[in-house]
Formats: C-alpha cells, structure tokens, sequence
C-alpha cells in the first residue's frame, strides 16, 4: 500500500509540542503506511523524538521559527508570520510534499491560511468546519462548527452535499440522512436563512434531505449530517462538550456519595467506563475543514496524544477514500 504522508503542526494547541509529538509517534507504531512531517521548532521537536523509540524513517523534522498563538488576530497572523508551524505545514499540503495538515492551533488562522494557500474547490463558496458528535445511533456531522458565522442559503445547500459524501465514504453510513438545524421541525419554522436554506435543500435531487431538526433531537441520531451556520454550530458544539463533562461530574459525585452507592459502582464500573469512552472527542480525533483542495484538520486546542493520533488516523482514512475528489464530483 502506498505511504500516506501527513504533516503535522507540532507548535500548535495548548499541549504542544509534548502530546502533539506523542501522538505523532502512536499513529506511526499503528499504522505503517504512514508517514508524518512534523513542523516547528527543530530543537524543541527533537527533545520530544528522543523520549521514544519508533521507526525514525517514519517521522520527518521540518523546522519552523515561529508560532501562531491563539489569540492573534488570524489574517495578519498568517501575512505576518510566514514562518510559522502552521503556515509552513499548509506550503507543504500545498506543494504536494503532504497531503494533508493536521493543526491543534488557531482555528481561525487555520481557516484564513487553508483558504489563501490551499484554496477552495471550484464551485465551493466556503469550506466548512466538520465535528462529528455522539448519537444514540453513533454520530451526526455537525457543519458548520466554527468556519463561517455569517452565512447564505447556498452555503448551507453546500455543507449538505459536502457531509453526504464524507458521511458515506468515511463513516460508511448508506445514502445519509441531512437535517437543518432549526428551532421547530415544521417547514415554515425559523428565521429568513434557515427557510431559504430549506427550500434549496428540500429542492436538491442529490441528497437525502429529513427536514429541520430540533437540538433536543440531536442526540436521537435522527439524521447522520445536521448543518447549520457556525454560530448556531459552534454554540451547539460548545453546550455539548460542557454537558457533557457536566454529565459525567455528576454521575461520579452521585456514585461516590453514600456506601451503597458505591457498592453499586463497583458492580457496575464496566458499564461507567463504556459511557465514559462513548462520551470521549479524542476518539474522533479532530474536524475537517471541508471544500479545500487539500485535507485540513482542525484538532481540538486542548487535545492529548490520543485526540492527535485520532485526528491523523482520521486523514489517513479521508485520503485512501478520495474525499477531495468526491467532493468535486458531487458540486
């Protein structure tokens, strides 16, 4: 099989270098067609190598002086620092020396530079962030999750398109369904774009279109690909991992309250442990940024080893299946 080359930016997120070389050393000892370009600070990438022992052929060092922190504002960052970790990595996506980008750092630095050095797929008029959140049936691809806060009709009739091809080919889920995300299941429900929104959607032969879906209905896996503007994305995203955390803070103060309670846990910590693993985002890894020419992915800014092996795993799956190519075809 042929090697699959991933760059990595090393410098980005809130544990780097540390976990970001970490899961760079676990995606290579699991899986021997890939390689990765780590990018950053040579020195500081080097010390982090040194700590493990992997197939040294497998990890590459491309030196990048400088760092893209977050809170910098993302177009003079990606103008003024042309030789940081994040904007030499996308140069190597676009260059063709990898094949794809995986960053833990500034998302919207991240969107600026894909966008300016990758560029979009003909015919896309924005690229969209991707996040894939737990459902009682698996997972739903929420799009968009934080690309574009203010969007058109037509944005969101290209989401859908887009996230029925990826659902299909990445998640293997058969003619997928696509809901809008709105605040009533009828079809006059909303605001001008959700309704706009609807009428193209209901209106496309391509797709599989269910309708509006409620929040409260999210978690049903009603549909396998819900789109929405970001900011109604990105707020949906924010409650669901709070909730999430919240959830399992008070499960475990309950359980840890009386002595039968506890009783009851040990009996039961199989099934806790099962919630917990179910609940987890680093097992998904990190969001794409789909409509670019290349594969992006946006690894979440607090991400461990194992949310940074997942996001490279994740490419390595987006490209044996062709994604880019596809989508092209579908738009």
């Amino acid at each position: 099989m042929k090697d699959i080359i991933i760059a990595v930016d090393a410098m980005g997120g809130d544990n780097a270098p540390m976990e970001i070389i970490k899961g760079c050393v676990e995606a290579v000892k699991s899986d021997e067609n890939i390689k990765i370009i780590t990018v950053g600070i040579e020195d500081k990438i080097k010390n982090e190598l040194d700590k493990y022992s992997f197939d040294k052929s497998r990890i590459e060092i491309v030196n990048a002086s400088e760092v893209i922190a977050t809170d910098e504002v993302p177009t003079a960052a990606i103008k003024q620092k042309k030789d940081s970790s994040m904007v030499v990595g996308l140069r190597l996506v676009k260059e063709g020396k990898a094949q794809a980008l995986v960053s833990a750092g500034n998302t919207g630095a991240l969107l600026t530079g894909a966008t300016l050095i990758i560029g979009r797929i003909k015919g896309i008029e924005r690229p969209a962030l991707g996040t894939i959140l737990p459902t009682e049936k698996g997972g739903v691809l929420l799009l968009d999750s934080g690309a574009n806060v203010d969007s058109k009709a037509s944005y969101l009739a290209q989401y859908a398109k887009m996230g029925s091809v990826y659902m299909e080919n990445v998640m293997g889920i058969e003619n997928p369904k696509i809901g809008l995300a709105n605040i009533g299941a009828e079809k006059e429900k909303g605001n001008s774009l959700t309704k706009e929104a609807y009428e193209l959607l209901e209106n496309s032969s391509d797709i599989n279109f269910y309708g509006n879906v409620e929040a409260r209905e999210i978690c049903d896996g009603v549909v396998d690909v819900l789109v929405c503007d970001a900011f109604v994305g990105n707020i949906i995203l924010k409650f669901a991992e709070g909730f999430s955390k919240f959830v399992l803070r008070i499960i475990k103060k309950e359980l840890m309250s009386s002595f039968i309670s506890k009783l009851g846990t040990l009996l039961s910590i199989g099934a806790f442990k099962r919630l917990k693993k179910y609940m987890d985002y680093s097992k998904v890894g990190g969001a794409p940024f789909l409509g670019l020419n290349s594969l992006v992915v946006k690894a979440h800014g607090n991400s461990d080893f194992r949310s940074v092996k997942g996001a490279i795993d994740q490419c390595a799956i987006f490209i044996r299946t062709d994604i880019v190519e596809k989508i092209k075809s579908k738009i």
